[in-house]
């Protein structure tokens, strides 16, 4: 006989790791993502991501039936998906004017922001050990980014802002499924239908997407896209979203470049000096504080 107990109830634990195996993807994706780049353009990968995400859930979409959780659904995946649209140009295009190392420094301020984004839109006074975990995290990505020297130029502008959007998106992300009947599958195809729309009128206002290119290597790079850095990861947050705070959510997706830099080092066969070594053990000591029992709990809803 199955337990009546929701999944989150009966293994605690269980947002918390899909968090850091969110993390993990992340972090592996950057090369394959650059590589598939070389192939098509920034708007055409991003629509062929996300469109492939949504056609791949449509299923999902019968929970829709039920006008309850069609509502619910609805009215979350609106807002959110054309946040993430605008988190999405702002990465990509930035990173495109700026060093790789500013741009993971300055991506990683979204986790001292956060705690200020929840307190904004949902009430909640972030407390001392969030503020500290964040200030640790951030510490920590300085270091492993070696961006010792940083001058804001536009592409820098442009991750600052798509780290404030992340804030902002992930605490909108809990206040508008928490305590909710969102269908979280079902929100995460409509994410997906949203970028991809947004991609491809952006694409036709600019002379329209060349045709699809036909490499191996480039369907095996969306095809990791897809499955693990859209659909697994869209569902783990939106889902840890639901029973975890935005800022705790944050920390530990934070870990992201630690991942990225290990995928590196194991990968692709590259170097880290000591501080880059140093950064990432800070920011996977901050993960560790973040879920620590005891202290400031997950939000169960």
């Amino acid at each position: 006989m199955h337990s009546r107990h929701p999944l989150h109830q009966r293994y605690p634990g269980l947002p918390d790791l899909l968090l850091l195996l969110v993390a993990m993807v992340w972090g592996s994706s950057y090369g394959l993502a650059k590589e598939a780049l070389q192939f098509y353009p920034v708007l055409g990968v991003l629509a062929l991501r996300f469109g492939l995400s949504f056609l791949l859930l449509l299923p999902a979409q019968r929970a829709l039936a039920d006008p309850a959780v069609r509502r619910a659904t609805l009215g979350a995946a609106l807002p959110l998906g054309l946040g993430l649209l605008a988190i999405f140009l702002c990465e990509t295009y930035g990173i495109a004017h700026t060093t790789a190392a500013n741009a993971a420094f300055l991506i990683s301020l979204c986790l001292v922001l956060t705690p200020f984004a929840e307190w904004l839109l949902l009430g909640q006074q972030p407390g001392r050990d969030a503020l500290l975990a964040a200030a640790a995290a951030l510490c920590g990505a300085w270091l492993l980014s070696g961006a010792t020297h940083l001058q804001l130029n536009s592409g820098d502008l442009l991750i600052l802002l798509a780290a404030v959007l992340r804030a902002v998106v992930t605490s909108l992300t809990r206040k508008l499924t928490a305590d909710r009947p969102v269908a979280t599958l079902a929100l995460t195809g409509l994410q997906g239908l949203l970028i991809c729309l947004g991609c491809l009128l952006l694409a036709s206002l600019n002379g329209g997407l060349p045709t699809l290119p036909k490499q191996a290597a480039f369907w095996g790079d969306i095809l990791f896209l897809v499955l693990c850095c859209t659909l697994f990861a869209f569902f783990a947050m939106n889902y840890a979203l639901r029973h975890s705070s935005a800022t705790r959510v944050a920390l530990l997706t934070g870990s992201e470049p630690v991942f990225g830099a290990l995928f590196a080092v194991l990968w692709l066969g590259e170097t880290l000096s000591v501080s880059s070594w140093l950064g990432g053990l800070l920011m996977v000591a901050a993960s560790l504080w973040a879920v620590r029992p005891g202290r400031w709990q997950a939000v169960t809803a």
